[in-house]
């Protein structure tokens, strides 16, 4: 089963999502925040996103847990792993977030409301239902229109 690392996994975005990827992908669930010690062991460990170590750190959790996806969930970690993308490209790593030439031009949605329904797009497929969005213009959460032409990404 190919696994994603998923950021900000504490979150009720993250929790909804984890839950609805869980049939289909193994989870590692990260956070930058604070986590009560009884489930410290549910999370991975992550620096914050502006931190200037923090895309190297994820590069090295998606080794050590042989993750083929990360899966970001705040702008500050999207922003820093967009620059680095190619070099998880190097790796067989791919980062769900829109590409940096694109990030300030992406409409965006802070904490949806949870009776959204959430795409997970990955070349112009949605990874959580399998429809195929030819128009999609980036990788990454999003909520899609009904006419299927709008994309607004999803952050926390």
């Amino acid at each position: 089963m190919e696994k994603i690392i998923m950021t900000y996994a504490t979150r009720p975005l993250g929790l909804r999502l984890a839950k609805l990827l869980s049939a289909s992908f193994d989870i590692e669930k990260a956070t930058s925040e604070a986590v009560p010690s009884v489930l410290r062991s549910s999370y991975a460990d992550i620096p914050k996103g502006a931190n200037p170590t923090y895309a190297h750190e994820m590069l090295k959790l998606a080794l050590d847990k042989a993750a083929q996806y990360i899966l970001p969930l705040g702008v500050d970690e999207a922003q820093a792993l967009a620059e680095s993308s190619v070099l998880f490209d190097e790796y067989g790593i791919r980062v769900l977030c829109p590409a940096k030439e694109d990030l300030s031009d992406v409409n965006y949605l802070q904490d949806p409301a949870k009776d959204l329904p959430l795409c997970l797009i990955n070349d112009n497929t949605d990874m959580i239902s399998g429809d195929i969005f030819d128009e999609a213009p980036w990788n990454g959460l999003c909520i899609v229109s009904d006419s299927g032409d709008d994309f607004i990404w999803i952050v926390v």
